[in-house]
C-alpha cells in the first residue's frame, strides 16, 4: 500500500503554468497521479514539469490554447492514446485580473472588460470538460473538476465580471453532471476563498494600490485583512489549500460527490 490516494490515475491540468494550476498539478503528482500539464506559456509549463520530476512525480508538458476546440479535442485524444484513459480533468486557465476590470464597480466597467471572463474562462471550461467527458462516458469513470471563487455567490464591489463567470461555470458543472453522472462520471465544482498567493490576487493588489495611491505592502495588508474578515475562520487561504481540496474531490474518498459545489470559502460565500 502506497497510501497515495491518486495512485495509478491519469490527470490533465489545463492552465498548469499558473499559480493555482501548478499547485494542483504538484499535489496530484505527489498523490501518485500521472499528470499531463497543458498551458499557453511553455516556460511556465516546463518549470512545473521540472518541479514535479525533481520530487519524483510523473508528468508531461504541452503548449495548448484551450479556446481552440479542435486543439483541445486532439490533445485529449492523444492523452487517451498514450495512457489508455483519463481519470481527472481540471481547468484553471484564465486572463489577468486587469483584463476583466477587477476592482472596478459595475457602473464603471466597460462591456468589453465584463465579457472577458465569459469569452475566455467559461468558454475554456466548456471546451475542456466536454472533450474529457466524451472519453469518460465511454470508460464509465472519471472526475471533472471546476474551480470558482466566492464572487460566485458573495456580493462585493469590483468583482462583477469574475462573479458572473464563476456563476456560469457552476451552472455548467451542474448541468453536465446531470447528463454524465448516470454513466459513471462525476462533475464537481470547487468554490474557494480568494487564494492570497495566487496570481489573480497579486494582480488585484496592484490595481488597488494604483487606484488608492498606496504601496503594494499596504495593499497586501488591506487584502489580507479583507479576506480574513470575510469568512468565519478569520483566516486567508492559499493555492495549497485549493490543491488539497482538489485532491480530495479527485479521490475515491469523494465518490458520492457530483453535481454539487464543494464550498471551501470558510463561510464567505454561503449556499
Amino acid at each position: 500500500m502506497t497510501g497515495k490516494v491518486l495512485q495509478g490515475r491519469t490527470a490533465i491540468v489545463f492552465g498548469a503554468g499558473g499559480s493555482v494550476g501548478a499547485a494542483v498539478a504538484g499535489e496530484f503528482a505527489a498523490e501518485g497521479a500521472e499528470v499531463f500539464l497543458a498551458g499557453r506559456n511553455p516556460a511556465s509549463i516546463d518549470s512545473v514539469l521540472r518541479q514535479i520530476a525533481a520530487s519524483g512525480g510523473k508528468a508531461h508538458a504541452a503548449t495548448l490554447n484551450t479556446l481552440d476546440e479542435a486543439s483541445v479535442s486532439s490533445y485529449v485524444n492523444e492523452v487517451v492514446s498514450r495512457s489508455g484513459k483519463i481519470d481527472i480533468v481540471l481547468d484553471v486557465v484564465g486572463p489577468r485580473a486587469r483584463e476583466y476590470g477587477n476592482g472596478k464597480n459595475a457602473v464603471e466597467l466597460p462591456i468589453e472588460e465584463f465579457m472577458v471572463p465569459l469569452t475566455t474562462m467559461v468558454r475554456s471550461r466548456f471546451i475542456t470538460a466536454c472533450a474529457a467527458a466524451r472519453h469518460m462516458v465511454t470508460q464509465q469513470s472519471g472526475v471533472i473538476i471546476f474551480v470558482t471563487g466566492s464572487p460566485a455567490r458573495a456580493h462585493g464591489a469590483g468583482a462583477t465580471a469574475i462573479g458572473a463567470a464563476f456563476g456560469a461555470m457552476e451552472n455548467i458543472a451542474e448541468h453536465l453532471a446531470f447528463e454524465v453522472s448516470p454513466l459513471g462520471v462525476r462533475v464537481v465544482c470547487l468554490r474557494t476563498l480568494a487564494n492570497i498567493d495566487s496570481r489573480s490576487i497579486e494582480d488585484t493588489r496592484e490595481i488597488v494600490a494604483g487606484r488608492l495611491n498606496i504601496t503594494k505592502d499596504q495593499a497586501i495588508a488591506q487584502w489580507r485583512a479583507r479576506i480574513a474578515e470575510s469568512n468565519f475562520l478569520r483566516t486567508t487561504a492559499t493555492v495549497r489549500d485549493t490543491a488539497n481540496a482538489a485532491v480530495l474531490i479527485a479521490s475515491d474518498r469523494a465518490r458520492m460527490l457530483t453535481g454539487t459545489v464543494m464550498n471551501a470559502t470558510a463561510g464567505a460565500a454561503p449556499d
